[in-house]
Order: C-alpha cells, then structure tokens, then sequence
C-alpha cells in the first residue's frame, strides 16, 4: 500500500486522519468516518477546504469504500453538519475545538506533535490539551493514510547516490530518526514509535492502496464542488 507498483516511489512516514475531539463535550472515545454525516453532529465539526490535498484523499478514500453515488450523500451530510465555513489550516480546526466553535475536528496526526511542542507559540499547547485524538475506523477497515515519500528523478544526474540515499532513509535507523522529527509513523514494521507519537494510542491503517486513491482523487474533487461543499452548512 506504500510503495508504488512500478518502483518509481516509496513512502518513509505514514500519518493518520483522525478526529480530534473535545475531552469536555464528547463522550464517546470511538469513530468512524461514515458517523460524521450523522444528524447528531448538525453544527459541530470542523474542517480546511474540501479541496485541500488532505481532504480530497480522505474523500477519495470514501469512494474507493463506498461508491461515488454513496460518497456524494455522505459529503452532504458532512457539510450539513459542520459549524462554519471550511477555512484555515488542520491546526485552526483544533482551535475551533478549543474556542468552542466545533465539538469536532478532522485533522493529521502529526499537527497534534507540532501544537504539543509549540514553544513559539504556546497558547497552542492549550488547544492541544483540549482535545483527544479518534482514529476513525480502527475497529473496522482502518484508519485514512496520507504519507511522506520519497522519488528519484527521471533524470536524476546522481542516479547512484539517490538510489544510496533511498536505501539508507528506508533502513531502520533512518526511519527510526525521520519519524521522531516529523512526529509521524514509521513505515517499516518494528521500528519504534517515538514517545509521544505513542502516547495518542495505537490504530488500524486502511490498508487500500495510495495508487488507486490518486486515482480517485479528481472524482473526488469534482464531488467536493457539485455539492458545494466549502459553501458551508445552510448554503
């Protein structure tokens, strides 16, 4: 699911797209993506652009589960739900949390590591703290994948030493170092989780593979504007 078919790329680090929610207003300590278009959640979740890189693979995802037709009602129902118009970054999502704006958030895992340890800007430390982090799905076909690669250039003028460099970032002690500085996870089985990677819990990855998301992915942003989505609720 990480590499591509052809050999042409391979990825280094996952990321998840979870749900961070409010450790105050929600109860409940499991999700699963199909739930955000539940009535329930009317005026509670927030999101970036529908048309953001992160998003349109988690639509395309959705298509790739569930169909076009099932994917269009579904993204009806996330946007009917959701507390604002879609704006600002994964980390603005988390402070709407915060603010109160939203009960609900969809964000990659690797923002809560740069809110936790935002000495620059502290006051994100708080928003971090207010929230927990859901891995949608894990108890049935896994968690969304997004992921940091790598690819050698057609014409790369050192083929041999980008092929040396592939190999090493693919080694455990590459992936180990790399994963501990992005705060996200290693692909390779069995090297170690950072610290506090580790500590927002464990989770199933879905295991569909990144080759056909992409290939999904401009259905998906065709849907994401034939339902108007970033319009907002009400629109």
């Amino acid at each position: 699911a990480y590499r591509d078919p052809e050999g042409r790329w391979f990825a280094l680090t996952r990321r998840a797209r979870v749900v961070y929610a409010s450790k105050t207003r929600v109860a409940q300590n499991a999700i699963t993506y199909e739930e955000l278009a539940d009535p329930k959640w009317k005026g509670k979740i927030c999101i970036r652009s529908g048309q953001h890189a992160y998003n349109i693979a988690l639509f395309a995802s959705m298509i790739a589960h569930h169909g076009e037709e099932k994917t269009e009602k579904w993204l009806e129902g996330l946007k009917a739900n959701l507390a604002q118009k879609p704006a600002g970054n994964d980390r603005a999502q988390v402070k709407g949390v915060y603010a109160g704006i939203c009960d609900i958030a969809i964000g990659h895992t690797y923002y809560m590591a740069k809110m936790q340890t935002n000495e620059k800007k502290p006051e994100q430390k708080e928003w971090a703290k207010s929230v927990k982090i859901l891995f949608p799905n894990t108890q049935g076909r896994g968690v969304h994948i997004d992921i940091s690669g790598v690819v050698l250039a057609k014409y790369a003028p050192n083929r041999a030493n980008g092929v040396k460099l592939m190999e090493f970032l693919s080694s455990d002690e590459a992936q180990r170092i790399y994963a501990e500085v992005n705060h996200e996870y290693p692909v390779k089985e069995g090297v170690a989780w950072s610290k506090l990677v580790k500590s927002w819990g464990s989770f199933k990855p879905d295991p569909v593979s990144l080759e056909k998301i992409a290939g999904l992915r401009k259905k998906a942003s065709e849907l994401v504007d034939k339902v108007r989505f970033n319009d907002g609720p009400g629109s």
